[in-house]
C-alpha cells in the first residue's frame, strides 16, 4: 500500500513537470492581457481635473465690488427711471412724502457715479457685459487672508463677510434702500481695502469712500434718512523698531545688503507719503487761518472746528512718520495762495481739502496696519470736508481716473 502511494506521487509529479512548459506560454499569454486590460482601462478613464486655486483676496475683493456697484447701477438706473403710477394725491399728502426718485438729480448723480466705478472696477481685458453675466451669479463669501503676527492694529470690520459675487438680497427699489445698500456698499469696500494689496487697496478705498458721500448726498437729495459715514481712526502707538543684533549677525554680506536695501526702499516710499501728506496738512492749516477772519458766522464756526482736525491731523502724520523711522518735514513759516483763495474763502477751503485727496490715497497704497487704516480715515474725512465747502471730490477720490488702464466702451 505504501508502495503504490510513493508511485501515484511520482506519476502526478512527472505528469506536471511535463505539463507545465507546454503550459508557460499560455500563462505569459493571459498575463500579458491581462496588463494590456488594465494599462487600457487607466488610458480611458480620464484623470481627476485638479480644483482650481482660489484667488488672492484683492481680486476676490474687487470682483465684490464690482459686482455690488453693478448691482446698485441697475437699482439705481431702475429708480430713476421708474414713472409715478396712481392716482395724484393732493398737495398736502405729497408734502409730506419724499422727492420722486425718477428724473432726481441726486438719483441720476448716482447713477452716473456708479457707471465710472464700474469701469474703474473691470479687470484688464474684462468686459463689462462679461462682468455684468457674473455679478448675476451668486458666489460664495471670500475669506480674508490671516493676519501676519504683529502689534498693528487688526483691520476694520463691518457685519458680513466680503462677497466674491453679487449678494443674494434683491435690488433696493426706494431711494432709501438705495441709500442703505449704497453706505453698506461703501463701508464694506473700505473694509477690504485695509487687508488688500498696495494698488488694490487704494482703488477700493477710493470707492468706498465716494459710495458713503453718494449715501448722503443722496439721503438729502430724496428726502430720506441719512446713513452713518463715519470710520473710526486706530489710536496711534508704539516707537520706531531698531534693528536686533542678532538677525544682522545671522546673515551673510550680500544677504544683509539686499534686506537692508529692499527695507530702505519700502521705508522710502512709505516715507515719502508720510511727508506728502505732513506738507499738505500744514498747507491746509495755513489756508484755515488765512480763511477764518473772512468768513462769518456758521462758516467762521465750521472752520474753526475743521480747523483743529487738521491740527490733529498733521500730528497724527508727523506721529506715524516716527513710528515708521522716517524723517519729518520741517514746518514752513507760510505757504502761497492764489487771489482767488481771499475773494473766495469758502470755495478755496473746499480746493485745499480736495488737494490733500491724492496724497492720503497714496499712503493708503504704501502703508500697511494701523498706518494704513488711518490713512483710510483721513481720506473719507477729507472728502467729507470737501463737499461741506461745495467741492466734489469726484467718483474716485484720491485717484486720478487717467492712472487706470482704458476699458472697453458700453
Amino acid at each position: 500500500m505504501t508502495t503504490w502511494s510513493v508511485v501515484n506521487d511520482d506519476t502526478r509529479e512527472k505528469r506536471w513537470q511535463d505539463h507545465f512548459p507546454r503550459s508557460l506560454p499560455r500563462y505569459v499569454l493571459l498575463v500579458c492581457l491581462a496588463l494590456v486590460v488594465v494599462s487600457l482601462g487607466v488610458v480611458l478613464i480620464p484623470a481627476r481635473p485638479p480644483e482650481p486655486a482660489e484667488p488672492p483676496f484683492s481680486e476676490q475683493a474687487r470682483a465684490a465690488a464690482l459686482a455690488e456697484t453693478l448691482q446698485l447701477l441697475d437699482a439705481g438706473s431702475q429708480l430713476g427711471t421708474a414713472k409715478q403710477d396712481g392716482p395724484e394725491d393732493s398737495p398736502a399728502e405729497s408734502a409730506d412724502r419724499p422727492p420722486a426718485a425718477a428724473g432726481n438729480p441726486a438719483v441720476k448723480r448716482t447713477v452716473t457715479l456708479l457707471t465710472t466705478q464700474a469701469q474703474a472696477l473691470l479687470a484688464p481685458g474684462e468686459s463689462p457685459a462679461a462682468a455684468a453675466s457674473t455679478a448675476a451669479a451668486d458666489s460664495g463669501p471670500a475669506t480674508p487672508p490671516a493676519p501676519a503676527p504683529s502689534s498693528a492694529t487688526p483691520a476694520p470690520s463691518v457685519s458680513g463677510a466680503s462677497s466674491a459675487g453679487a449678494s443674494a438680497s434683491p435690488l433696493p427699489s426706494t431711494a432709501a434702500g438705495l441709500v442703505a445698500a449704497l453706505a453698506k456698499s461703501g463701508k464694506q469696500r473700505l473694509a477690504d481695502a485695509a487687508v488688500a494689496d498696495g494698488g488694490m487697496a487704494r482703488l477700493l478705498a477710493s470707492v468706498g469712500t465716494a459710495q458713503l458721500l453718494q449715501a448722503s448726498a443722496l439721503a438729502a437729495g430724496t428726502g430720506t434718512a441719512a446713513p452713518a459715514a463715519d470710520v473710526t481712526s486706530p489710536h496711534l502707538s508704539g516707537t520706531c523698531p531698531s534693528p536686533t543684533p542678532t538677525s544682522q549677525s545671522d546673515a551673510g554680506p550680500s544677504d544683509a545688503g539686499q534686506s537692508a536695501a529692499g527695507k530702505s526702499a519700502a521705508a522710502s516710499s512709505l516715507g515719502g507719503a508720510l511727508a506728502a501728506v505732513v506738507r499738505t496738512e500744514a498747507q491746509t492749516i495755513y489756508g484755515y487761518q488765512v480763511a477764518l477772519p473772512r468768513l462769518g458766522g456758521d462758516q467762521a464756526k465750521s472752520a474753526a472746528e475743521k480747523l483743529a482736525r487738521h491740527d490733529a491731523l498733521l500730528s497724527g502724520a508727523e506721529s506715524l512718520s516716527r513710528l515708521n523711522c522716517s524723517a519729518v518735514p520741517p514746518r514752513e513759516a507760510g505757504y502761497k495762495l492764489g487771489r482767488s483763495f481771499l475773494v473766495s474763502p469758502a470755495a478755496g477751503l473746499g480746493s485745499l481739502e480736495a488737494t490733500a485727496l491724492p496724497a492720503y490715497g497714496d499712503l493708503v497704497a504704501l502703508s500697511e496696519g494701523e498706518t494704513r487704516q488711518w490713512a483710510i480715515s483721513a481720506l473719507l474725512g477729507a472728502g467729507k470736508r470737501a463737499v461741506q465747502w461745495g467741492t466734489d471730490p469726484g467718483a474716485l477720490p484720491g485717484l486720478d481716473p487717467a492712472t487706470l488702464p482704458s476699458q472697453p466702451a458700453g
